[in-house]
């Protein structure tokens, strides 16, 4: 009877600590955004060559019933200019839409806008955060969406997105999913051969 008791509470304390959003990361969430580059299936937290980031991913969810259209954010925390860490916003996509396929049991979304922000891939530049890390938000879009005036220039330049006013200015509720990837910083793309 204990050792099923510890079991138990061991297993409520690992689901506890199981974020799809690094931990210390707000708005967080556990439920998991299925993001594929290519046929990449990215696990929260997984590390990939910027090589393979550099085109718009595929995403969905699995498990669940889509309707309504839903805002994609992806924000690098470990962002750095200036000689100072920030954040920078890699993209900003709204009017993603059920698409009706599924991949590998991941009802896919889709979009055609570009904006508010186009998707831009990771480059970390070589320096003072060896790994950067790339929070991915889906977040259900309110309807006459539009980007806070408080946010139009952290939008625009992409660089101080406070996610967590963002959502509250927006009117956005929690985060249905998110996920995040790791890449190395400087160009990790090449392999060199003798």
């Amino acid at each position: 009877m204990k050792f099923t008791t510890v079991v138990s509470s061991l297993i409520l304390a690992a689901s506890a600590f199981a974020q799809s959003t690094p931990a210390g990361f707000t708005p967080a969430t556990n439920e998991t955004l299925d993001v594929y580059y290519g046929s990449q299936y990215i696990s929260p937290g997984m590390i990939v060559r910027k090589s393979s980031t550099q085109s718009i991913p595929t995403i969905g969810l699995s498990n669940a019933t889509l309707s309504g259209k839903y805002l994609l954010a992806m924000i690098d925390i470990d962002g750095y200019f200036n000689g100072r860490t920030t954040t920078v916003l890699h993209a900003l996509l709204q009017d993603y839409t059920p698409s009706g396929t599924m991949r590998n049991g991941t009802s896919v979304l889709t979009t055609r806008a570009n904006t508010p922000s186009s998707y831009f891939g990771p480059a970390p530049p070589p320096g003072q955060t060896p790994t950067h890390r790339y929070v991915f938000l889906l977040h259900e879009q309110p309807a006459n969406f539009a980007v806070p005036a408080a946010h139009r220039q952290a939008v625009s330049s992409r660089l101080d997105i406070n996610w967590s006013k963002f959502v509250m200015d927006a009117g956005l509720t929690a985060p249905i999913a998110g996920n995040y990837l790791q890449v190395k910083s400087g160009d990790n793309s090449k392999r060199w051969t003798a």
